[in-house]
């Protein structure tokens, strides 16, 4: 999917709906009302409201308003488009909010909205151009401020015999799945995935080393239906079998 830019006018009658891209509509005259995630703001000329990944929203204008709306397809998109400024875009369509434009912004929008929006070449810079421009918008991340590790573990622990999704940590930090990925990646050097697989395996190991339980009994416990599986990423994670762990033989860590 490709990002796309076109003009819009609203009218009264109200609209509710979620997509799975990001938008942000940017005001061009008139008043537009949004209800986001059950938060109401009011986007106008030289406004605009960023709309995150699957986001509800409900939208009308009294007066009628005319937008030059942005979509944003997929978190690779803006990986493979603005490169090193992939992770503040990121950060930008994390969570709904009102930005003011300043002058310069401002021009960029009019200059796109009397341009023509279906041309794919237009549509790509100035998608690109519109993210970039944003961008030191945004307020710097709070520093010293890590991922709640200790709220990780414990929904882990608690659900570690049942599938987990990385969605599930990232509803715990409050972040979309791609900005948590970049988070773990820059702090803990994994994935959230592999710290999700690494936390289960080492409750598997201690439970080998710790109780009588069956390997089969022990891998469902952890949340593997099949013990070969089970096996193979001990080995994997620790360089040895679960018959060799529980006798003793210490894991390559």
């Amino acid at each position: 999917m490709r990002a796309a830019l076109t003009l819009r006018h609203y009218l009264e009658a109200p609209l509710a709906h979620s997509h799975d891209h990001a938008q942000l509509v940017f005001g061009l005259s008139g008043h537009l009302d949004l209800e986001v995630d059950g938060r109401g703001s009011q986007v106008r000329e030289s406004s605009v409201m960023v709309l995150p990944f699957s986001a509800h929203h409900a939208c009308g204008s009294r007066d009628g308003s005319r937008c030059l709306v942005l979509d944003v397809p997929t978190e690779h998109w803006l990986l493979q488009s603005l490169g090193e400024h992939a992770d503040a875009s990121r950060r930008l369509l994390d969570q709904p909010a009102r930005l003011a434009l300043d002058s310069r912004q401002h021009q960029l929008v009019q200059w796109l909205a009397h341009s023509p929006v279906d041309d794919p070449l237009i549509v790509q810079q100035g998608a690109v151009l519109l993210l970039a421009s944003l961008n030191h918008s945004l307020a710097p991340p709070l520093p010293g401020r890590r991922l709640p590790y200790a709220a990780f573990n414990a929904h882990i622990e608690r659900h570690v015999a049942h599938p987990l999704q990385v969605a599930d940590l990232a509803r715990i930090a409050e972040l979309s799945v791609a900005r948590l990925h970049a988070r773990f990646v820059a702090e803990c050097g994994q994935t959230p995935m592999d710290y999700i697989r690494s936390r289960r395996l080492h409750k598997a190991l201690g439970l080998l080393r710790e109780t009588p339980l069956a390997i089969g009994e022990i891998a469902a416990r952890v949340g593997y239906a099949s013990q070969s599986a089970f096996a193979a990423a001990m080995l994997r994670e620790f360089g040895a079998s679960p018959t060799a762990l529980r006798v003793g033989e210490s894991p390559a860590l």
